[in-house]
């Protein structure tokens, strides 16, 4: 979806990823708050993605480093009501010796009201709360990639560990069986047949 129209209100969103050249930024935006394959971000979540962004793209074209971490880090340091007087100096003074206006960027951070008007009255997007039945397939889902993972590590680990002869196993075979055990029957359940069921039979047995 374009961040440009003439049809739509104005945007101080839109105008920052126009002029900050962050083409693409807004499709990241709409898919982390709706969660459109992946994890759902909250608007003030978003609101400092953005705002590092833009951090970012000010070092970048500043000629600086801009690693995500040493990013995040400063950000926190001009925004953060919890960092020290002296830090926040110092993080001013770093960024205003390579020629960074930083008041003018501080006035380009943007607030997590305005990601969601961005969002739902620019772009029109709209956040659909999951149904149940959504919500427990997508969770078995994520469930299921977390196993699938522990398993290939595991095997991965293992067989570097033969190879350099620091344990004896000529052949193995990894199984990961996680189990849902009900304390109130003793019932207990694969993890997916527990999701699947809803839960226990004992506990439908009594409604």
């Amino acid at each position: 979806m374009p961040d440009t129209t003439d049809n739509r209100p104005s945007s101080k969103v839109a105008r920052l990823i126009a002029e900050y050249g962050l083409d693409g930024l807004g499709d990241e935006l709409e898919a982390r708050w709706t969660g459109d394959g992946v994890e759902r971000t909250s608007l003030r979540d978003l609101a400092d993605y953005f705002n590092e962004r833009l951090l970012e793209q000010t070092l970048i074209d500043a000629g600086m480093n801009a690693l995500e971490s040493d990013v995040s880090t400063m950000y926190q340091n001009l925004t953060d009501d919890e960092v020290s007087t002296g830090v926040r100096t110092d993080t001013r003074s770093r960024l205003e010796q390579n020629g960074i206006d930083v008041d003018a960027l501080e006035s380009d951070f943007v607030s997590y009201q305005a990601i969601r008007s961005y969002l739902t009255e620019y772009r029109d997007a709209e956040y659909r709360r999951l149904s149940d039945e959504e919500k427990v397939e997508k969770d078995l889902q994520s469930i299921q990639r977390l196993m699938t993972r522990t398993l290939s590590v595991t095997e991965e680990r293992i067989e570097k560990l033969r190879e350099t002869e620091r344990i004896d196993a000529d052949a193995f075979e990894v199984l990961l069986d996680v189990q849902v055990l009900c304390q109130e029957c003793g019932e207990q359940y694969s993890v997916s047949e527990f999701l699947e069921n809803r839960g226990c039979a004992c506990q439908k047995e009594e409604q």
